[in-house]
């Protein structure tokens, strides 16, 4: 009897040591799988904020590029009418109120605003921002820091975009802000969490912005700063100590972000790891008591295994239930076989309702196709993992775009489908779409810019002939000299509007300079046709304008050209450009009715050519 007792414990316990292995083994499996997938997914977002960050920096750049194009500086040293440009402009810009400054190439200062005080011209963050200068970049400086008229420390940075001057280089036009009140700041805030710290760092590995205003000008951990030399392209995981404290920073540099720059996001490698880690050491550790206590017996082990399994399921489904994410799972033909109850409360279907049903019912129409064709792609791919965007439809019909991480668990018999987890990306994609939208059309009359007009054309001319008219304002610069920039700017509006109301539908109007426009008629070929709507602009532009107050009249001058398909579409917009120039040597349009000036006023020379 206590040889078979003996052999009894002996087999219990060998069972329990192989219960103890396989659940251990299957423990840390789980946990590896649940670790790449966070830190995929924690280095996408990473990588995602990294590049809005360089793109709101870019948009700066832009700003001060197109002030750069759209003005003559004399760039004498002291020039007064230079530094009432710059002043002019520093009032006016949301972007660079600090500041702004005239260098030349070597960087010595022609002009510049004397609103606030500017960093020293041997500040070393100039070093950086000429280095990308001269490589055909902006130029972005690392951390400065002034002291203002009150002895307070301002930490700054300088943006710079080279002037040109016949196709050469002639100085650089410098803008300043103050770090703790730029948009960028502001969406870094945002980005604020208990649980992380986000900073973005120039190259020393100052704090140039941050989700915690307080670390504006600090220095990041030297860990962190060597992982951001050690690494100058692309995304990396650095793991250190602050103290006693194990912590992990998700780092981003290379080209989503200007000036050298990197993307770091820290927190500790507790609060990085979570619950999963945490329930993963808990189940480990009660694997070893249960081998440890194997001869008390099976019946009082599988008791105890029994209540914490029951424990860490409702644990798992609470956490599950309140997730914001929505997580599924499906079968080969893509049904709903589980999922979450945020997955029919994000898209306003009742509890339930969405079990057995087709999830590509829910992509909209015109992703259905794609949606299709990535699902089966992934089907035929061993833990395959697949991320892309797409929208969905709620119970209303309305489209919502969302993010998708879909991983291939159909071996795993725990799970035997595609795991899917969703979250909405909209305000994303609405940020990323405007941006876009700003690239190509003009800030100041909504139309689209130079660029994507000749997009347009070139689109065009593939397919069909175009007539293509160049519009220069006659009279323009008495009426921006009389009354100011503002009421400048004003009548540029007003004339936009006019000539969109002028022009047929299917025509490409377009603002490609300060006063000139380029209206598009595909499909044109009968010079008389091209004539009318040239005679209707300049009609339309001739009519008095109300700005400010003021009642002014301006003229057109209306260059036309007939441009056949398959026409060269630089060509067919400088034939435009050297019509318009023979109307104005002609007469060209009215003058402006402004009060009299001191000196007579003398048209410009077009720059389209330059």
């Amino acid at each position: 009897m206590r040889l078979r007792n003996w052999i009894a414990v002996v087999v219990s316990v060998l069972l329990l040591v192989a219960v103890g292995i396989v659940g251990v083994l299957v423990n840390r499996s789980a946990l590896r799988a649940a670790d790449t997938v966070h830190r995929a997914d924690s280095r996408a977002l990473a990588v995602n904020n990294a590049t809005l960050a360089g793109q709101m920096q870019l948009l700066s750049a832009k700003e001060l590029s197109e002030f750069a194009g759209s003005h003559s500086f004399g760039l004498g040293a002291g020039q007064a009418a230079d530094r009432q440009a710059l002043e002019t402009y520093v009032r006016k810009s949301a972007v660079f109120p600090y500041g702004a400054a005239l260098t030349a190439p070597d960087g010595t200062v022609l002009n510049a605003t004397r609103l606030h005080p500017l960093p020293d011209p041997s500040d070393p963050g100039y070093g950086v921002m000429r280095a990308h200068l001269l490589a055909g970049k902006p130029g972005f400086s690392s951390l400065m820091s002034v002291y203002d008229g009150t002895g307070r420390k301002v930490a700054v940075e300088a943006v710079a975009v080279p002037i040109r001057v016949g196709g050469t280089v002639a100085a650089f036009l410098v803008g300043y802000y103050t770090l703790a009140d730029t948009p960028l700041q502001a969406y870094t805030a945002k980005l604020r969490s208990d649980l992380h710290r986000t900073l973005v760092v120039d190259t020393t590995g100052a704090a140039l912005f941050s989700s915690e205003t307080t670390m504006i000008g600090l220095k990041a951990d030297p860990a962190v700063i060597a992982a951001v030399k050690a690494h100058p392209s692309g995304s990396t995981f650095v793991e250190y100590r602050a103290g006693k404290v194990d912590m992990i920073a998700i780092v981003v540099t290379g080209d989503v972000l200007p000036g050298g720059w990197a993307y770091v996001r820290i927190q500790t490698m507790a609060s990085f790891d979570g619950a999963v880690h945490s329930r993963s050491q808990t189940i480990n550790v009660t694997l070893l008591a249960m081998l440890l206590i194997g001869a008390v017996g099976i019946s009082i082990l599988g008791y105890r295994t029994q209540v914490q399994r029951r424990r860490a399921d409702e644990k798992f489904q609470a956490l599950f239930q309140h997730a914001p994410d929505m997580v599924a799972v499906l079968d080969a033909d893509g049904r709903v076989a589980f999922s979450s109850p945020s997955a029919a409360s994000v898209l306003h279907f009742p509890a339930g309702s969405l079990q057995g049903s087709s999830v590509f019912e829910l992509v909209h129409p015109d992703d259905r196709q794609r949606m299709v064709d990535a699902f089966a792609r992934l089907l035929g791919e061993r833990n395959g993992v697949l991320r892309l965007q797409t929208r969905i439809l709620n119970s209303a019909g309305s489209a919502t775009w969302f993010e998708f991480t879909a991983s291939n668990q159909m071996h795993n018999p725990s799970l035997t489908g595609i795991v899917i987890n969703a979250r909405d990306v909209s305000e994303n994609r609405a940020f990323q779409e405007r941006l876009a939208h700003e690239a190509q059309h003009d800030a100041l009359t909504g139309l689209p810019n130079r660029r994507r007009m000749q997009d347009a054309l070139s689109s065009s001319l593939r397919q069909e002939s175009v007539a293509v008219l160049f519009v220069d304002l006659d009279g323009f610069k008495p009426v921006n000299d009389a009354y100011g920039h503002e009421a400048g700017d004003e009548l540029l509006r007003q004339v936009a509007e006019r000539l969109s109301a002028c022009v047929r539908s299917n025509d490409v109007l377009s603002r490609v300079g300060g006063d000139e426009f380029v209206v598009l008629m595909p499909g044109i070929t009968d010079r008389s046709d091209a004539d009318a709507m040239s005679e209707r602009v300049r009609l339309c532009v001739e009519r008095p304008f109300f700005v400010l107050g003021n009642e002014v009249a301006i003229g057109a001058s209306v260059g036309v050209h007939l441009a056949g398909a398959a026409d060269d579409p630089d060509q067919a917009l400088r034939a435009a450009d050297h019509a318009m120039y023979a109307v104005k040597h002609r007469g060209g349009g009215r003058t402006a009715t402004v009060p009299e000036q001191r000196a007579p006023i003398h048209v410009g020379r077009h720059r389209a050519d330059v």
